[in-house]
This record gives structure tokens, C-alpha cells and sequence, in this order.
């Protein structure tokens, strides 16, 4: 991410966070039903939360998948 990217993030991320509860969930809401980012934002979670699982190579992973 570059500085400009991280910049703007902060500034959503900001007042994303000055909305009142019912306004934040809304916005929350409407970004989660709005497929492109709403799997954005799920495949983000998923990430980190797997973050701390080893890695595997992508070959050995096709491998298994073939095997199943």
C-alpha cells in the first residue's frame, strides 16, 4: 500500500468511526451487500484471521485439491 493509498484509507476509516452507531452500521450494511466490496471485505477478514496458519506451497495445495 503507498502512503497516498494508506492516507486516504486513514481519512475513511476516520470518519467512518466519527458516525454515530446507526449511521456507521448502515454504511457497514450497505458495503457488505454490495457484492464487489462485500467480498472484498470478507475475503479481508478471512485473511486475518488465518494469518498465523502456515503457509503451503500452491502446488502442494492443487495436489490435495486433485486428491479430493
Amino acid at each position: 500500500m503507498t502512503k497516498a493509498q494508506a492516507a486516504t484509507a486513514d481519512v475513511f476509516l476516520t470518519a467512518l468511526k466519527a458516525l454515530p452507531r446507526a449511521e456507521r452500521d448502515a454504511v457497514l450494511v450497505q458495503l457488505a451487500h454490495d457484492r464487489a466490496p462485500g467480498r472484498d471485505i470478507l475475503d479481508l477478514a478471512m485473511m486475518a484471521q488465518r494469518r498465523t496458519e502456515p503457509s503451503r506451497p500452491f502446488r502442494a495445495y492443487l495436489t490435495l485439491r486433485r486428491a479430493k
